[in-house]
């Protein structure tokens, strides 16, 4: 009889890797980090276990979007006061703040519970290319090869 085996949270290596986010398509890049977070890469991966890497995204206000998106898709949120919604066009809120783009892409391809919260804690995403986490030594991620054509 064969058993499965669950690995023991406590034990696990968990690499860092930097993503460079220019000229990339923002959905394909994003379900590429989305798996690296889960830990889908890894040869010990549990669903119901984040077993997943740090990923660090840099160049967050390079990311593109195909068609028209750039001036017809809308982010929006809620004050939870009554008349509180604010819409925001995806042009005015890479101007504003770029890293809230991918955050968000990520964010809605996690799992929508306690475990998609704590694999979102090790997503890091800088609007330019300078990023604070040099000492952790991130690998850059390859990622495949339809994200990064044109």
């Amino acid at each position: 009889m064969n058993k499965t085996s669950i690995p023991q949270i406590d034990s696990l290596e968990r690499q860092w890797y930097l993503v460079d986010a220019e000229n990339q398509t923002l959905g394909r890049l994003a379900t590429e980090v989305a798996a690296v977070l889960r830990g889908k890469n890894n040869p010990n991966f549990t669903p119901h276990l984040d077993t997943g890497d740090f990923v660090v995204v840099v160049n967050a206000d390079k990311i593109r979007v195909t068609g028209n998106k750039s001036t017809q898709k809308l982010y929006r949120r809620h004050s939870g006061r009554p008349g509180g919604m604010k819409t925001e066009t995806f042009q005015a809120l890479q101007e504003r703040i770029p890293e809230r783009i991918v955050e968000k892409a990520i964010k809605g391809m996690l799992p929508h519970n306690a475990l998609g919260r704590q694999m979102f804690r090790k997503l890091k995403v800088y609007k330019g290319s300078e990023h604070p986490h040099s000492a952790q030594k991130p690998q850059a991620l390859e990622l495949s090869s339809s994200a990064s054509a044109q």
